[in-house]
């Protein structure tokens, strides 16, 4: 059994399924020469020409270029550079629309030539067979070349993916579109040339097999290509017409039997197909040192004095063409279509510019193409699936794609249809089918586009938070690891934790804050307290309606008067200066004795309506009091004469103070209580002397009893209670103390008189 590549080359040819037969409409274009058109008064030069990204900009505007001067860089094998078709100024860069199905503007270099197309310094390669395959690729790349019938795959990186494991070379010829000659006329005239682009690829990808599949409706062009491979290892092979037969797919398969899986690429089959104008322009890259700056492009359709095919600057403006061939407009319906009437789209007006994909413009009158029908159901007449070739079901697609359902339509394969418009052409309904696709296909492409995006934005926020946990968990082992290196440090110089010994202080002092924050009651208050607590109580179980509260009051008085008291004490030593003398004193003792007047004249309108009992008990206690002001007074006199000598020492002027004034307020107090005690008898019809005299005696042995009890509790007071006080204001208080001892040293003295008497 024959080889594959055997079989091929004894002429086998193979089919594709589907395919339709339109009107050719070829013959108005090719039987006219090739000529240049001329240069246009402006250049628009789209920066992205090609499947992928757009290059970044080497330019600015007011910059002046050459011809074939490269304006944007190329970092990448999805990227393909522009140059400059002519020389001149850059005017702008900005959006202008471009030939796109969609009319959306892109960004573009605005250049207005001057005239003299000047070349830029060209490179070209001496002999290609000494370069290895890898140079010879980045001259291509660099040259800005990329699919010429019309896909616009970067070429560079299609032999890339062909290396090492291509067979069969196909060179793409069939140019099955009608009214399209632009291939066609190239064969014409420069098949030598198209052969040489040839060379060079199976120099750089060395297949088994080189095919030339033309169709056999251009005969002058199969003449000028056998003459041209004349004793080359190069097989021409001419295929019947069958549209779409220019199919990368479908020409594989008619060549060679093979049929591409869904979703790879020829390459995965060992084989690699190219356009004759790729090829044309690798030869001028690499032998010519020219990269891509014009193209042919097929000018047809009757609104056309002389349909042809013309050598035309990239940016050209398609209006430039029109003016400069005879175009005539349609009164009643002018199109204008980039491409043929099968894949071609309408452009939305004249002033779109030509790119490297640009092979045709037809300018059709009314009658020639029909216009858009509207468009009616689908009868389910199953013509389209007919006439697919990539054996898909076109009817199904379009419900999909009209109700948006994209899930549906990449499980039915939708990116294995070409757009070749076979469905459309049968269609009795007039519906436009191949838009829906295209349309179809761009929602799946930018919802894959942002699946993507997101999908790395993802990879990126997590990867951030494993380095962050990374960095913490290093950060913390860091920490442990020093203080593991102090701790260890430390217990071998035999000194203590640092930490431990912080954490120790830190507490002991926050338990001296707190202890300090409790208020202190001072025991001469608490013992007070604690007395008008036992005689309410006393009071409750005797039966009384209403328990006695003058004791409470009295003590609150009592307060109050202290607080003011203290408060003039500040207020004078406030005011106090460094040469205070003994007026300050005088005023004090004077106010005592105010005080003093005043309480005995209340004491004197007190009415004396109690019997001689009454008057026997209220001596008794008088006496009493008496004797205990005297002790007291001959007491405080010597404690708090001491601050007064003493003054060069505050913390004991200050201790000595504190206790002068805490024993005037405690004997201040008992005073008070047992002046309270000695009124409730009067009330008595009938006090027995006996009685009184042992009752005074007992509260004799108490004022002792407490008297001894406040001064131990004044001694067990410490200095580090009392703030640090000011020596003279220390000495203030102590004057103060001594009048009110000196008060009431007077009303004991006064009371033993009037017994006297």
């Amino acid at each position: 059994m024959l080889s594959l590549i055997e079989q091929i080359r004894t002429g086998s040819l193979w089919d594709f399924p589907g395919g339709v037969h339109p009107a050719e409409n070829k013959k108005q274009s090719n039987k006219t020469e090739l000529v240049h058109a001329a240069i246009p008064s402006e250049i628009v030069l789209p920066l992205k020409q090609h499947i992928g990204k757009a290059g970044n900009l080497l330019i600015a505007v007011g910059d002046t270029v050459l011809k074939g001067q490269q304006l944007t860089a190329s970092d990448s094998g999805f990227t393909v550079p522009v140059h400059a078709p002519t020389s001149g100024q850059v005017t702008a860069i900005e959006p202008r629309t471009v030939a796109h199905p969609s009319g959306l503007s892109e960004l573009c270099a605005v250049i207005t030539p001057d005239g003299n197309d000047t070349w830029c310094e060209k490179t070209p390669v001496a002999d290609y067979t000494q370069e290895s395959a890898d140079a010879l690729i980045d001259v291509i790349r660099l040259a800005g070349i990329s699919g010429m019938g019309g896909a616009g795959f970067p070429t560079a990186k299609k032999i890339q993916s062909g290396i090492a494991r291509t067979e069969i070379l196909i060179v793409n010829a069939a140019e099955c579109e009608p009214y399209i000659t632009a291939d066609d006329k190239l064969m014409q005239e420069h098949a030598d040339e198209l052969v040489q682009g040839i060379e060079i690829v199976e120099h750089i990808l060395k297949p088994k097999l080189t095919i030339i599949g033309i169709e056999d409706n251009k005969p002058a062009a199969i003449k000028a290509l056998e003459q041209a491979a004349m004793n080359k290892d190069i097989v021409i092979r001419v295929i019947p017409t069958k549209y779409p037969s220019g199919g990368e797919k479908q020409l594989i398969k008619i060549l060679t039997n093979k049929e591409v899986p869904s979703g790879a690429i020829p390459a995965d089959i060992g084989i690699l197909v190219q356009n004759v104008g790729s090829l044309y322009s690798i030869k001028r890259a690499v032998i010519d040192g020219e990269p891509v700056v014009n193209r042919i492009v097929t000018l047809t359709g009757k609104t056309f004095k002389q349909p042809r095919n013309v050598w035309t600057l990239l940016g050209t403006p398609v209006q430039a063409l029109l003016d400069e061939f005879g175009y005539k407009a349609d009164k009643k319906l002018q199109r204008l279509i980039m491409g043929g009437p099968m894949m071609g789209f309408t452009l939305p007006h004249a002033q779109v510019p030509i790119t490297k994909t640009a092979n045709c413009i037809l300018a059709p009158k009314r009658r020639e193409i029909a216009s858009d029908q509207y468009e009616m159901e689908c009868i389910r007449c199953s013509q389209c699936a007919e006439a697919c070739p990539a054996s898909l079901l076109p009817q199904q697609l379009q419900w999909y794609a009209k109700s948006q359902e994209y899930e549906k339509l990449e499980e039915l394969n939708l990116k294995d249809c070409i757009e070749c418009g076979a469905c459309a052409f049968v269609c009795p309904s007039e519906i436009p089918l191949v838009q829906y696709y295209r349309q179809a296909k761009a929602e799946i492409r930018t919802r894959a586009q942002e699946a993507a995006a997101a999908e790395r934005a993802k990879l990126r926020f997590e990867e951030k938070k494993a380095r962050m946990e990374r960095e913490k968990a290093e950060r913390e082992n860091r920490f442990k690891k020093a203080a593991d290196d102090r701790r260890k440090d430390m217990k071998a110089s035999g000194g203590d934790d640092a930490i431990a010994a912080a954490i120790a202080r830190v507490k002991a002092q926050k338990e001296n804050t707190e202890a300090k924050a409790e208020p202190a009651v001072k025991p001469a208050v608490a013992a007070a307290i604690a007395k008008a607590k036992a005689k309410q109580a006393a009071a409750a179980q005797s039966g009384a309606a209403e328990p006695d509260n003058s004791e409470m009051a009295k003590l609150r008085e009592e307060r109050k008067r202290l607080a003011r008291e203290r408060k003039a004490q500040k207020e004078q030593g406030d005011a106090s200066t460094d040469n205070a003398d003994d007026k300050k004193s005088a005023v004090a003792a004077a106010i005592a004795r105010a005080k003093a007047k005043k309480a005995q004249q209340e004491d004197a309108s007190t009415p004396a309506e109690a019997g001689d009992k009454k008057a026997a008990v209220a001596a008794a206690i008088a006496r009493a009091k008496a004797k205990k002001a005297q002790q007291e007074d001959s007491t405080e006199s010597v404690e708090t004469e001491a601050p007064v000598k003493q003054a060069e020492d505050p913390k004991k002027a200050a201790v000595a103070a504190a206790i002068a004034r805490a024993k005037a307020r405690k004997a201040q107090q008992e005073a008070q209580a047992e002046s309270v005690e000695a009124e409730a008898p009067s009330e008595e019809p009938e006090v027995d002397p006996k009685k009184a005299a042992v009752a005074a005696a007992i509260a004799r042995a108490k004022a002792r009893k407490a008297q001894q009890e406040a001064q131990t509790e004044s001694v067990e007071e410490t200095p580090s209670e009392e703030p640090e006080v000011d020596p003279k204001k220390a000495a203030v208080a102590a004057a103060i103390a001594r009048a009110k001892a000196r008060k009431a040293q007077q009303e004991a003295n006064k009371n033993n008189t009037e017994e006297n008497e």
